[in-house]
């Protein structure tokens, strides 16, 4: 495999030792769901949740079940999201995790209801709730179906909100569209891996309608962090504690005050 950063070659072996970072320029490559999961959830204690929930072709859209075939083929899930219960360094914790490689992380039916039920479960049982977003945004081929799961993965944020149970955000490579536009700006901390791609429209989009160039760095983590658009920039080594301390911080909180 190759560092799209620095071009260096290495076996995949040894970039999945350092979590899939290139050990020259610390370029962080796009990383598999299962990858993830093995990384951040304590051995052996990742219990998926509905894992049977498949995406139909509500629209009747033309060869739609083709690519979702051809999706699953490609990277052994249904879905472009995978959740689950899990224990983060020995804390209770819900868990999502976007795929990118499949149809762009896009987030139609199945996805916004995956990720609601995996919020309002946390609502539920007063579980903290990480969710690892990577999308291209709202999935073209179910059209205003897909568009609706904006409003109902922000309504199960809400949720969260109201129960006083925190929802962590990690925003990776791309993080954009109608994702970016709902759940994940609704996060008590949003945090961000570092030079992820962030933002609504693509540069490219951006500066062929407003016919300017942008600045070098424009929607990348660093650029965002500085105007305030995520909290914090996490590197993949020290996700998984970084994910213990919030937890504790938020569901233990100081000077005894009690959440909703």
């Amino acid at each position: 495999m190759e560092c799209p950063h620095c071009k260096t070659q290495y076996e995949r072996e040894i970039l999945l030792k350092h979590l899939m970072v290139c050990p020259d320029c610390g370029c962080h490559l796009r990383m598999d769901v299962s990858e993830r999961i093995a990384y951040l959830a304590d051995k052996d204690t990742f219990e998926e949740l509905d894992p049977t929930l498949r995406t139909m072709n509500p629209i009747q859209m033309a060869g739609y079940e083709e690519k979702i075939s051809a999706a699953e083929a490609k990277t052994s899930i249904n879905e472009a999201v995978v959740t689950g219960k899990c224990k983060i360094e020995g804390r209770d914790a819900l868990l999502g995790v976007m795929s990118f490689d499949f149809l762009g992380g896009s987030m139609g039916s199945v996805v916004g209801e995956k990720i609601s039920r995996l919020m309002l479960k946390g609502a539920a049982e007063r579980i903290p709730v990480i969710i690892y977003a990577t999308s291209g945004g709202a999935r073209m081929q179910e059209g205003l179906f897909s568009l609706m799961q904006m409003a109902k993965t922000s309504s199960a944020a809400a949720e969260l909100d109201d129960k006083g149970v925190p929802l962590f955000l990690m925003l990776c490579d791309p993080t954009t569209g109608g994702v970016t536009a709902s759940f994940a700006m609704l996060g008590d901390v949003i945090a961000a891996e570092p030079h992820a791609l962030i933002g609504f429209a693509g540069p490219r989009v951006i500066e062929g309608t407003i016919h300017q160039q942008l600045p070098e760095g424009f929607q990348r983590a660093e650029f965002q962090l500085k105007k305030g658009f995520v909290d914090c920039i996490v590197p993949r080594i020290e996700q998984k504690h970084f994910f213990a301390v919030m937890i504790d911080a938020h569901m233990n909180p100081p000077f005894g005050k009690e959440r909703k």
